[in-house]
């Protein structure tokens, strides 16, 4: 554009004038305008005020941002302290009957859930069908239907409903699920670990399960170790 087409001043103050409504239709334009330290007239327009107060907004959403990433920090490292606490349980186990007795007494109290269950395929010839109320036992082919194909090895359900062929007994208090596989491998069948909460949304689809998997994969390792024995 050559200087004829350059806008003055002039141009800019009677369009504004006849546009009054202009910086309240773009008041992005505030972030980038000096403003006067008063106006005066029939009507008062404090322009540093309204940007205090703007920057008063963005202050209190920064400090809303900065508490829900502590809190969310804080619960992540409680989680991951519930988690170890769990692993530590189930290495200082020395029989299967042990190992199965911290899961489904020991393991609920140290993650903080209403019920943990851990759940088998039939089938498997070495593994044999325990006789233990901490065990579950399904038809074959179970667990993948539950999980929706061999490729997931772990499910949060937000919300759900168990006739207690998972959680047994706590059946009827479990309204939310996290569910992660067990083997197949050498003589251990298909299976699940399943943890059960009574709130709805204790787990959901926004979760991470990284050490809901670390924690199967180690119940995987004590389980085939114990049973050398």
């Amino acid at each position: 554009m050559d200087n004829t087409d350059k806008i003055s001043e002039k141009q800019v103050e009677a369009y504004l004038k006849e546009h009054p409504d202009f910086l309240t239709q773009h008041e992005s334009l505030l972030d980038f305008l000096t403003p006067p330290m008063r106006w005066s007239g029939d009507k008062v327009v404090d322009l540093q005020s309204y940007m205090l107060d703007k920057l008063r907004g963005e202050q209190d959403d920064l400090k809303d941002a900065a508490n829900l990433l502590i809190n969310t920090t804080r619960e992540n490292m409680l989680i991951q302290t519930r988690t170890h606490a769990s692993v530590i349980a189930m290495l200082e186990a020395s029989t299967l009957e042990n190992l199965i007795h911290v899961i489904s007494m020991d393991m609920p109290m140290l993650l903080d859930v209403d019920a943990v269950s851990l759940c088998f395929e039939t089938g498997g010839e070495d593994f044999g069908e325990i006789d233990n109320p901490g065990l579950r036992w399904f038809a074959p082919n179970t667990v993948k239907k539950v999980l929706g194909s061999d490729n997931e090895f772990a499910k949060l359900l937000e919300h759900t409903s168990d006739d207690g062929s998972v959680f047994g007994e706590a059946a009827g208090i479990v309204r939310s699920a996290a569910l992660a596989r067990i083997g197949p491998q050498n003589a251990l069948p298909a299976g699940l670990l399943a943890l059960g909460s009574r709130t709805k949304g204790s787990f959901h689809g926004g979760q991470g399960t990284d050490l809901l998997m670390f924690l199967a994969r180690v119940l995987e390792h004590c389980l085939l170790n114990l049973m050398k024995k």
